[in-house]
């Protein structure tokens, strides 16, 4: 593709080549120049990308651009032939409940016969292949090119996270939407956005670009719902677990194996299980029948699903211990999951194991400690992700938010393998012992090193001692 035909009507300013020049790839990356490729130089959050301009360069970039983060998404865009219109792009935003709803409506669009992609915080799919991912919202050039590739391989759908954060950087800029939900607004990535009002306000960029002809999906029970989609000019459609809506959900009766939901009046057994899990079902619901799929074909899929990795996800071992892998690692998710656990077994002695990502949002930490001394009869505070932070010095921020009584029933052990280890001795017979804030993560990030660690492993590693 010649270089003004990328760079056209993106503001991208050419630094090094002339407009017809002929270019075989794009990067923003030195690093991933090579011979005959276009670097883009970008001023972004934690560097510039203009120092880097002699490094790509030297690796055979043919042509140099200076760009903002949105003419990058722009010549992205241009480059690999706007995918993004030649699919049905669905993407969801919300603190909570991203990943279980694009990587469930992936599936169940595939039990519906359809090829799809996924671009989601687990992993990336095109059709049934898999590639690793490392932000919940890829950088522009990475979406384009999966989406590109999506299109290739003939995918009707793809499904993918919005993220704040992707949004105030422009990574989604010039993608043409079918959809857009949202499912819910809490505490997150105030170490980020700073306050709670510009988290909001970032979110709510994903609706306000959507174009006329798209579908704008909103959780009306969220304070916030009618908000987001306030001076939408997509098309608006409602979904409640509580209210009067477009389409509204019922759990009618709820076990550890499942519940059974009324959907727009007709009843469903799930596998799924928690009141936040209705709410991710019916969104789902919600998506596949406003883009036409027939609602009794939809809840025959929905039946059929099993939960996201990482999302109460249960092991169940010796003594008749159950274990409850989750990623919750945000004040509201630990609480919908601590509360669906109680709700469903009062009389289980609940042990609830978390940490605090270091490096990240530090105001939420004694909430969680408020959140766990709440519903849990035992508490283990330990590490999460503890990247350049003192893991110590993180648990002291999460002691801060307990009481005295909620002191008297937990433990501080930093070293999180030694702690999982020490709940599953220390739980009585029958017990649930909720494991938040790692889910599907397989690693654990300790300063820039990032090491192996999969709780399953470790899980049932101890199982077999208590047999």
């Amino acid at each position: 593709m010649k270089l003004e035909d990328i760079i056209k009507g993106t503001g991208a300013a050419i630094i090094s080549g002339t407009p017809d020049m002929e270019i075989t790839s794009i990067c923003c990356d030195s690093r991933k120049a090579v011979p005959g490729s276009l670097f883009i130089a970008v001023n972004g959050t934690s560097d510039d990308g203009h120092k880097y301009i002699a490094d790509a360069e030297r690796s055979g970039a043919r042509a140099v651009v200076s760009a903002d983060r949105k003419s990058l998404a722009l010549c992205a865009g241009n480059f690999y032939g706007h995918p993004s219109g030649k699919l049905h792009l669905v993407g969801i935003t919300g603190t909570n409940g991203k990943t279980t709803t694009v990587t469930l409506l992936y599936r169940l669009f595939r039990g519906l016969g359809y090829s799809c992609g996924l671009l989601s915080t687990i992993a990336n799919y095109v059709g049934g292949r898999r590639s690793e991912t490392e932000n919940t919202t890829a950088d522009p050039i990475t979406i384009n090119e999966l989406l590109a590739e999506m299109v290739a391989e003939g995918c009707e759908y793809c499904f993918m996270e919005v993220s704040s954060i992707g949004m105030e950087q422009d990574r989604v800029a010039g993608l043409h939407f079918s959809e857009g939900i949202f499912s819910n607004l809490t505490h997150d990535h105030l170490d980020y956005h700073k306050t709670f009002a510009e988290y909001l306000r970032c979110k709510k960029l994903f609706f306000d670009t959507l174009p006329e002809d798209a579908v704008a999906i909103t959780n009306i029970d969220d304070r916030n719902g009618s908000v987001m989609v306030q001076n939408c000019r997509a098309r608006v459609v409602s979904y409640s677990c509580r209210n009067m809506a477009d389409h509204t959900a019922r759990i009618i009766e709820e076990s550890f194996d499942g519940m059974q939901l009324r959907i727009d009046g007709r009843e469903v057994w799930t596998r799924l299980i928690g009141a936040h899990n209705a709410y991710n079902l019916l969104a789902i619901y919600s998506a596949a029948v406003e883009l036409g799929a027939a609602p009794e074909e939809v809840l025959v899929e929905l039946s059929r699903l099993e939960s996201a990795p990482g999302r109460l996800e249960t092991l169940h071992g010796p003594r008749g211990l159950s274990v409850i892998i989750d990623y919750a690692h945000t004040p509201d998710a630990l609480d919908n999951v601590l509360k669906t656990l109680k709700d469903i077994a009062p009389d289980k002695p609940l042990f609830c194991l978390f940490g605090c990502g270091g490096d990240r949002d530090r105001t939420k930490r004694p909430e969680m400690a408020q959140i766990a001394e709440k519903y849990a009869d035992r508490i283990i505070v330990t590490s999460d992700n503890p990247r350049t932070e003192n893991a110590e010095g993180i648990l002291d921020e999460i002691r801060k938010g307990f009481s005295p009584l909620g002191l008297g029933k937990a433990l501080f052990i930093c070293d999180r393998r030694e702690a999982i280890r020490t709940a599953l001795l220390l739980a009585p017979e029958g017990a649930a012992l909720l494991l938040a804030g790692k889910g599907h993560e397989s690693y654990q990030i300790v300063g820039k090193e990032k090491l192996h660690f999969d709780e399953r492993e470790i899980v049932e590693e101890v199982f077999k001692t208590l047999e």
